[in-house]
C-alpha cells in the first residue's frame, strides 16, 4: 500500500496535468472586449486582489454567458483564496465546488452540440483538474482518480487539436517532467506509471519554459509551475529558481506567496542582506494586516531572520526571534514543524555558545524527540557529547 505522502503525490502529478492550460488556451475564439477583460481578471488574481478580478469576470459572464471562460477565472478566485488563505482555507470549498459544477454544466451544453469544440474541451479539462487537485487536498482519494482520469483523457485530446499551441504546452510539459521525475523521487511509483504514457524531464523544462515565453494566458501559470521544478524538492537549481521567482514578484508585489518564494530564493543564492530585508518587509505586511501575509508566512520570516542573526554572532537578537518562531510554531501545529525542530536546534547551539550547557542539552533531547528533519537528530547527538562551538 503507497504511504499518504505517495499517494498525494501521485494524484497531484495527474491533477497537475490539466490545471490551467487546457482551461485557458485558445481564448482567441472570445471576442477582443472579453480577451481584455480577462487578462486584467487574470492579472486581478495573481495579485491577490480578488474583489476586483469578482467584478472583471461578472462583466464577462454577463456578456458571455453561454461561453465557459468567466465562470472558470470566477472559480479560480476561490482557488487561489484557498493557496493564500491557508488558516480559513476551508471556508471557501462549496463555493469552489459549486463553481466547478456551473463550469462543467455549461462546458457539457458546449460539447453535446459538437465534442470537438476547443474551448469546450479545454474548460472542462481545467475545471477537472482543479476539482482533482481539491479533492487531493482532502484526501477524497476515489473522487480524486476519478477527476485525474478524466482530465488526462482530455488533455490528450486537446493536445491533438492544437499541438503547437504555446497555453497547451503547459499541461504536456508538466506531465513530460512530472512522469519522468516522480518515479525518479520516488520509486514507489514506478510500476504505477507503467500503465502511463512515458515522460522527459529535459523536454517537460523546455515545454514549460516555452509556455513561459510564448503563452497568451498561460505564462504565469507556466512560471510558478517552473519554481517548483526549478526549487530545492526537485532539479533544486537556484539561479534558475530566483530568475522566475523574481519575474514573478516583479509583476505582482501584492502576492505573498510570490513575495515569500523570492524572499526564499535570495537567501538559496546566498544573497543574504536583500533576503532578509525582504523578510522584515513580510514581517511588518503581517503585522500592519495586509492581504494574505499570515501567520504561516509570519512564523517563516521569523525563522529566517533569527537565522541570519544568529550566523551573525548576534545571539540575543537571534533568540529572541526564536522565541517568538517558537510560539508561532505551537500555534498553528499540532506536531513539531520543520521550523520548530530546526530553531530548538539553534536556541541549543545558542545556549552553548553563551555557556549555558544544562539549557543547551535540554535543547538537543527535545529536538531528538521529534522528527528528524534536515540532519537534525544528527547533529543534536553531535552536541549531546561534545557542545556546540564555532
Amino acid at each position: 500500500m503507497l504511504h499518504r505522502t505517495h499517494r498525494f503525490l501521485l494524484r497531484l502529478f495527474f491533477f497537475s496535468t490539466l490545471t490551467i492550460t487546457p482551461a485557458l488556451g485558445q481564448w482567441a475564439l472570445l471576442r477582443t472586449d472579453a480577451d481584455s477583460l480577462i487578462r486584467i481578471g487574470r492579472d486581478h488574481i495573481y495579485g491577490a486582489r480578488f474583489d476586483q478580478a469578482r467584478q472583471v469576470f461578472a462583466q464577462v459572464i454577463e456578456r458571455y454567458p453561454h461561453h465557459p471562460a468567466g465562470y472558470f477565472l470566477d472559480a479560480m478566485i476561490e482557488w487561489w483564496q484557498m493557496q493564500l488563505d491557508r488558516r480559513n482555507s476551508a471556508r471557501y470549498e462549496a463555493t469552489f465546488l459549486a463553481k466547478i459544477d456551473r463550469v462543467l454544466a455549461v462546458c457539457d451544453s458546449i460539447l453535446e452540440h459538437n465534442p470537438y469544440d476547443i474551448a469546450g474541451l479545454f474548460f472542462k479539462g481545467g475545471a477537472l483538474g482543479y476539482r482533482g487537485r481539491y479533492y487531493a487536498t482532502v484526501q477524497s482519494w476515489l473522487k480524486a482518480a476519478n477527476d485525474g482520469r478524466l482530465a488526462l483523457d482530455i488533455l490528450i485530446k486537446c493536445n491533438q487539436l492544437a499541438p503547437s499551441n504555446h497555453d497547451i504546452m503547459l499541461g504536456t510539459g508538466i506531465y513530460n517532467y512530472y512522469a519522468a521525475a516522480l518515479p525518479e523521487k520516488y520509486p514507489v511509483l514506478k510500476p504505477i506509471m507503467v500503465f502511463l504514457p512515458s515522460g522527459d524531464k529535459r523536454i517537460g523544462i523546455l515545454q514549460l519554459e516555452a509556455a513561459a515565453r510564448n503563452a497568451t494566458y498561460a505564462d504565469i501559470e507556466a512560471k510558478v509551475l517552473l519554481q517548483q521544478v526549478y526549487g530545492a524538492q526537485f532539479e533544486n537549481q537556484p539561479h534558475d529558481y530566483l530568475r522566475i521567482s523574481q519575474e514573478l514578484y516583479e509583476r505582482y508585489p501584492t502576492n505573498p506567496l510570490f513575495h515569500r518564494r523570492y524572499a526564499v530564493a535570495l537567501l538559496q543564492v546566498g544573497n543574504y542582506d536583500s533576503s532578509i530585508a525582504h523578510w522584515h518587509r513580510i514581517l511588518d505586511a503581517y503585522r500592519a494586516k495586509a492581504p494574505y501575509y499570515d501567520a504561516y508566512a509570519a512564523r517563516e520570516a521569523l525563522y529566517y531572520i533569527g537565522w541570519h542573526l544568529f550566523i551573525s554572532g548576534k545571539y540575543d537578537q537571534a533568540l529572541a526571534y526564536f522565541y517568538k518562531c517558537d510560539e508561532a510554531c505551537r500555534l498553528l501545529d499540532e506536531d513539531p514543524s520543520g521550523f520548530m525542530v530546526k530553531l530548538n536546534l539553534y536556541v541549543g547551539k545558542i545556549y552553548d555558545l553563551q555557556g549555558k550547557r544544562d539549557l543547551a542539552i535540554m535543547q538537543y533531547k527535545k529536538v531528538l524527540r521529534w522528527q528528524d528533519v534536515q540532519n537534525a537528530h544528527a547533529e543534536a547527538e553531535q552536541y549531546l557529547k561534545t557542545p556546540y562551538s564555532k
